[in-house]
């Protein structure tokens, strides 16, 4: 599924991922391909994405939008 990993500042990352881990109010979640459309806010943590392009990202909050396999993350650092 494709990613998106923004602050106001720049891309922190723009790629592909099998899987996504994501640090929800009510605890850590992860977004599979195929995953129902949703729209929820994020506490400080780590973004994690796994794949054939991982990357981790320390947030401090943002909100997450997946739909049609795309997962767009929006964070404060």
């Amino acid at each position: 599924m494709k990613v998106m990993i923004v602050s106001p500042e720049k891309t922190l990352f723009e790629g592909t991922a099998d899987s996504v881990m994501l640090p929800g109010q009510m605890g850590r979640f992860e977004v599979l391909k195929n995953h129902a459309p949703i729209v929820s806010i994020l506490t400080a943590g780590q973004v994690e994405c796994k794949g054939p392009q991982p990357c981790v990202v320390t947030i401090k909050s943002g909100f997450v939008e997946v739909a049609r396999d795309e997962v767009s993350v929006c964070v404060e650092q």
